[in-house]
């Protein structure tokens, strides 16, 4: 079995059965030793020069140990049985993926709020962003889906593909452990600003390349869609340094000229107030059907990716 169709078979994985919550799962590992290196490094952090060192050290030991870890891995699976490796590297470029078990999120808190279950949704949505939900209106509730899911077509399905392609299983789980770790300990708040700068840094430039490649999909989905390819591109030239993140409001300024609707703006985190500006001022507010085109739009998007990965797959190993 090739690289490629790896790849391919990946995609279909995580297309069709996602990421269940019961079943183990690489990012939960990767959070458990997390917290547990904070926890013990953390004490002996007496300065902001000594935080960003531990978070140095953590970048190191989380994203190089985990990407020695599987390539020591597929080494030795290849070793046993050519396809006790193919299975292995399967599983673990599955793993990498993270749009699939979203999508269906997504899908439930939309198909809530379709109802009349606001606090529903609203209990949901909490499952999948990290704002405070119970203040949102469904129009929020709305909007949050549509941020969530074209952010994070970058962050879990176009970033592990393009690193799956040209690195291989251990590329892909090299650059999950620092997105994992930017997720966890790369705030800007009193807490993490000091460690997690090296995380934060890291994970802006591993991410700088696929976030653009992720922005041009969407354009390039949007005619499969019936969707307006040259809005998407306005959007996305006016407003794609709308986040503090120079890679977040690519895809998402992407997605807002596409569906034409207006994204962004304050929200509350943890109780406090968050200024972020509008993305696609030009925009309307999203309504009820604009949560199910987002979701068409990324699929569409995806299957895009994948056939890219394994293009560049074939050209880079097979």
């Amino acid at each position: 079995m090739t690289s490629a169709w790896i790849i391919a078979l990946a995609c279909l994985a995580d297309a069709f059965i996602g990421d269940p919550p019961t079943w183990p799962h690489l990012v939960r590992y990767m959070g458990r030793g997390i917290a547990w290196l904070e926890l013990r490094l953390r004490p002996w952090c007496f300065s902001p020069t000594d935080l960003r060192l531990v978070g140095a050290i953590m970048l190191v030991a989380v994203a190089g140990g985990f990407a020695l870890g599987t390539q020591a891995l597929l080494v030795l699976c290849a070793w046993i049985a050519a396809p006790l490796y193919w299975i292995a590297a399967l599983v673990l470029s599955w793993q990498c993926l993270a749009a699939g078990q979203l999508w269906r999120e997504a899908r439930v808190v939309l198909d809530a709020l379709g109802s009349g279950q606001l606090e529903y949704a609203q209990g949901q949505l909490a499952m999948i962003v990290g704002r405070d939900t119970s203040r949102l209106d469904e129009e929020g509730v709305r909007r949050a889906v549509v941020e969530t899911v074209a952010e994070s077509f970058n962050d879990g399905v176009v970033a592990p593909l393009f690193y799956l392609a040209i690195g291989g299983p251990a590329a892909a789980v090299a650059y999950k452990a620092i997105n994992t770790l930017d997720s966890m300990v790369g705030y800007r708040n009193e807490a993490y600003q000091y460690l997690g700068w090296a995380p934060a840094r890291m994970d802006d430039l591993a991410g700088w390349i696929p976030a653009r490649l992720s922005a041009l999909l969407l354009v390039a989905a949007c005619p499969l869609l019936g969707l307006k390819a040259g809005e998407a591109w306005r959007a996305l030239r006016a407003d794609h340094g709308a986040h503090q993140s120079p890679n977040s409001a690519w895809p998402e300024a992407a997605a807002a000229g596409a569906l034409g609707v207006l994204l962004g703006g304050p929200n509350y985190y943890g109780g406090q107030l968050k200024e972020k500006p509008w993305i696609n001022q030009e925009g309307r507010p999203v309504s009820a059907g604009d949560g199910y085109h987002s979701l068409r739009l990324i699929q569409v998007a995806y299957v895009l990716a994948a056939a890219g990965a394994v293009l560049l797959a074939l050209a880079f190993w097979d």
